[in-house]
């Protein structure tokens, strides 16, 4: 039995190297850089200690960031949670022509993020777009989408709503497939109406696939970044940045190099604490249920 534990163990160090060349590596080469004045690709560092941490929150356009990136976070989620957990329980039904609802669903959660944003523009620009043409058959003039902040804002967080819903509805169906039909049928036996039963049988016994749905979909709402680059590239006026395009726009475009990894700390400490406290709120109400 020794021999064999041993073997098991062997078997983690393909992916144990595999995540430090491509995890660990990279986050304290981030760390490094972070120290420095550097513009991505000469040779010459220069050590400023936590300069460019200071720059970082004395930044406005980092604030702008930072708030977007919440925004994307929460309300992605919430609107991730509330379809997939209704469609996952309509689709859970019997009926004639539901699986081909549920592939219908799911298909955008299997195409690459930029795709989708790049398909979305078609439908969001200003010359030619489908919803300005569908606008334009009711006599409203065309509106130009992507020059207010707010609305190039909601239209990335549609835009991701759409592309992870399918992914958060299929969570939901596994936890809902999963609970024993006993219980159901005890709750209905004592007397309990349908709201009575969604919320407080069907709604506990799902807490798992809630604390993975959520979880998932808010770490991938706080890293957002296929969606805005596609869409918005950041703009009007760098007001639809998020923390993941901010990197870019610092390393890539400002050319300032350690200012960007600075971000990158600071975005994967604030990923670290959020999902810290996610993962101990849902244990708490495991406890609880």
């Amino acid at each position: 039995m020794k021999k064999r534990k041993r073997y098991l163990n062997f078997m983690y160090i393909p992916a144990l190297i595999w995540m430090i060349i491509f995890v660990i590596y990279p986050l304290l080469k981030g760390i490094y850089y972070s120290f420095y004045k550097w513009n991505g690709y000469s040779q010459n560092l220069r050590y400023v200690g936590f300069d460019n941490y200071i720059t970082m929150f004395a930044d406005r356009l980092f604030e702008f960031a930072f708030w977007n990136t919440i925004l994307y976070a929460i309300l992605s989620t919430l609107l991730e949670e509330v379809l997939g957990l209704g469609l996952a329980c309509y689709l859970n039904q019997k009926f004639r022509g539901r699986n081909a609802l549920r592939t219908i669903v799911y298909m955008p959660s299997i195409i690459s993020a930029l795709l989708i944003g790049y398909i979305m523009t078609f439908f969001f620009q200003y010359h030619y777009g489908v919803v300005n043409q569908i606008l334009g058959w009711f006599g409203a003039e065309s509106i130009d989408w992507m020059r207010d902040p707010w609305r190039g804002r909601f239209i990335i967080v549609f835009v991701t709503v759409w592309h992870y819903t399918g992914g958060t509805m299929i969570i939901f169906m596994a936890g809902l497939q999963n609970i024993p039909r006993t219980y159901p049928e005890a709750a209905k036996l004592d007397g309990a109406n349908k709201k009575q039963l969604f919320f407080k049988v069907i709604i506990p016994l799902l807490e798992p696939a809630f604390a993975t749905t959520v979880l998932t979909n808010m770490i991938g709402g706080i890293k957002i970044y296929d969606s805005i680059i596609s869409l918005t590239n950041g703009g009007p006026v760098n007001k639809t940045h998020s923390l993941s395009t901010l990197i870019s726009y610092e390393y890539f475009t400002s050319e300032r190099a350690g200012l960007a990894s600075a971000i990158g700390v600071f975005q994967f400490i604030f990923i670290f604490f959020v999902s810290l406290y996610i993962n101990r709120y849902f244990r708490r109400k495991e406890v609880e249920y």
